[in-house]
Protein backbone atom coordinates (compact mmCIF):
# COMPACT_ATOMS: atom_id res chain seq x y z
CA UNK A 1 0.00 0.00 0.00
CA UNK A 2 1.35 3.44 -0.97
CA UNK A 3 0.69 6.34 1.38
CA UNK A 4 -0.47 9.58 -0.19
CA UNK A 5 1.28 12.71 1.04
CA UNK A 6 -0.47 16.08 0.81
CA UNK A 7 1.72 19.13 1.26
CA UNK A 8 -1.16 21.57 1.72
CA UNK A 9 -4.85 21.34 2.41
CA UNK A 10 -6.40 21.45 -1.10
CA UNK A 11 -9.15 23.75 0.20
CA UNK A 12 -6.84 26.31 1.84
CA UNK A 13 -5.82 29.68 0.42
CA UNK A 14 -2.26 28.36 0.23
CA UNK A 15 -3.33 25.75 -2.32
CA UNK A 16 -4.85 28.49 -4.49
CA UNK A 17 -1.57 30.38 -4.79
CA UNK A 18 0.21 29.98 -8.09
CA UNK A 19 3.89 29.14 -8.21
CA UNK A 20 6.20 31.23 -10.38
CA UNK A 21 9.84 30.97 -11.40
CA UNK A 22 11.58 34.19 -10.45
CA UNK A 23 15.15 33.31 -11.43
CA UNK A 24 17.03 30.62 -13.32
CA UNK A 25 20.63 29.85 -12.39
CA UNK A 26 23.38 27.89 -14.12
CA UNK A 27 25.24 27.23 -10.87
CA UNK A 28 23.68 25.10 -8.12
CA UNK A 29 25.66 27.10 -5.57
CA UNK A 30 24.12 30.40 -6.70
CA UNK A 31 20.64 28.85 -6.60
CA UNK A 32 21.20 27.62 -3.04
CA UNK A 33 22.51 31.01 -1.90
CA UNK A 34 19.46 32.80 -3.38
CA UNK A 35 17.11 30.22 -1.84
CA UNK A 36 18.77 30.69 1.55
CA UNK A 37 18.37 34.47 1.32
CA UNK A 38 14.65 34.12 0.63
CA UNK A 39 14.14 31.58 3.39
CA UNK A 40 15.98 33.85 5.84
CA UNK A 41 13.45 36.57 4.93
CA UNK A 42 10.57 34.18 5.64
CA UNK A 43 9.67 33.42 2.02
CA UNK A 44 8.90 29.79 1.23
CA UNK A 45 10.67 28.73 -1.96
CA UNK A 46 12.13 25.75 -3.75
CA UNK A 47 14.58 24.95 -6.50
CA UNK A 48 13.91 22.71 -9.47
CA UNK A 49 16.47 21.20 -11.81
CA UNK A 50 16.01 18.62 -14.53
CA UNK A 51 19.30 16.77 -14.18
CA UNK A 52 18.04 13.17 -14.07
CA UNK A 53 18.21 13.04 -10.26
CA UNK A 54 21.82 14.23 -10.27
CA UNK A 55 23.01 11.67 -12.82
CA UNK A 56 23.47 14.29 -15.53
CA UNK A 57 24.58 17.57 -13.95
CA UNK A 58 25.34 19.00 -17.39
CA UNK A 59 21.59 19.23 -17.98
CA UNK A 60 21.39 21.82 -15.19
CA UNK A 61 23.82 23.97 -17.12
CA UNK A 62 21.72 23.63 -20.26
CA UNK A 63 18.28 23.98 -18.70
CA UNK A 64 19.16 25.92 -15.56
CA UNK A 65 18.08 25.58 -11.95
CA UNK A 66 14.79 27.35 -11.32
CA UNK A 67 14.03 29.27 -8.13
CA UNK A 68 10.30 29.05 -7.48
CA UNK A 69 8.09 31.05 -5.09
CA UNK A 70 4.38 31.66 -4.60
CA UNK A 71 3.09 34.37 -6.91
CA UNK A 72 2.03 36.39 -3.86
CA UNK A 73 5.68 36.51 -2.70
CA UNK A 74 7.29 37.16 -6.10
CA UNK A 75 7.61 40.94 -5.79
CA UNK A 76 9.15 40.82 -2.32
CA UNK A 77 11.45 37.97 -3.37
CA UNK A 78 12.70 39.99 -6.36
CA UNK A 79 13.45 42.94 -4.06
CA UNK A 80 15.42 40.73 -1.67
CA UNK A 81 17.46 39.17 -4.48
CA UNK A 82 18.10 42.57 -6.08
CA UNK A 83 19.72 43.72 -2.82
CA UNK A 84 21.94 40.65 -2.49
CA UNK A 85 25.66 41.23 -3.20
CA UNK A 86 26.71 39.93 -6.62
CA UNK A 87 29.48 37.42 -7.20
CA UNK A 88 32.71 39.29 -7.96
CA UNK A 89 34.20 36.74 -10.37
Amino acid sequence: MIAEVTLVDPHSDEAKSDLVTIRTFISEFEAIVAKSALEAAGIDCMTSADDCAGLRPSLSMANGIKLIVRSDDAGRAEEILANEPQNSS
